[in-house]
């Protein structure tokens, strides 16, 4: 069975963490990107390629499929219509182990703003909340890293 997985990008502010879940989102072989909120396109308010994406993402803008929306919410319940199961990526006290977790078929991966992360609202709607132990003294991984470590994980297990 070839799993398959799509991204969700909860209002990301960075465009190059934006780009860089891109080309790494290529790489695995993920379906398709939903952009929510705030989160960068590749395509500026203009309707042109924006050349600060395209210098990260390598050309991977143009080889994954990709839609935006208004809201989270919103591309979850896209997901799910298409039968998806739903990961959401956040510490919270629903949280297991990314590495317990075996994915089905078809998951969508939830990834929230680098600072605050995804909102409870959002989070209700999700399946699973998976997360990745920290043993330093940060508490966190940059979003693209931390979607990087999941997407592997997700496709090769």
């Amino acid at each position: 069975m070839k799993k398959k997985a799509i991204v969700i990008l909860d209002n990301i502010r960075s465009v190059y963490n934006t780009a860089s879940i891109f080309r790494t989102s290529d790489g695995v072989g993920v379906l398709e990107i939903f952009l929510c909120g705030t989160t960068p396109t590749p395509i500026d308010r203009f309707g042109r390629k924006r050349k600060d994406f395209a210098k990260v993402a390598l050309g991977a803008e143009d080889s994954i499929s990709w839609k935006y929306f208004e809201t989270t919410a919103d591309a979850i319940k896209e997901a799910k219509k298409n039968n998806f199961h739903i990961a959401a990526l956040e510490q919270d006290e629903r949280s297991i182990a990314y590495t317990s977790y075996q994915p089905l078929e078809k998951t969508a991966l939830v990834l929230g703003e680098e600072t605050k992360g995804l909102q409870k609202s959002d989070l209700d709607l999700c399946d699973v909340v998976l997360e990745i132990p920290m043993r330093g003294n940060k508490e966190s991984l940059n979003v693209s890293v931390a979607a990087g470590i999941m997407l592997y994980q997700m496709l090769n297990n």
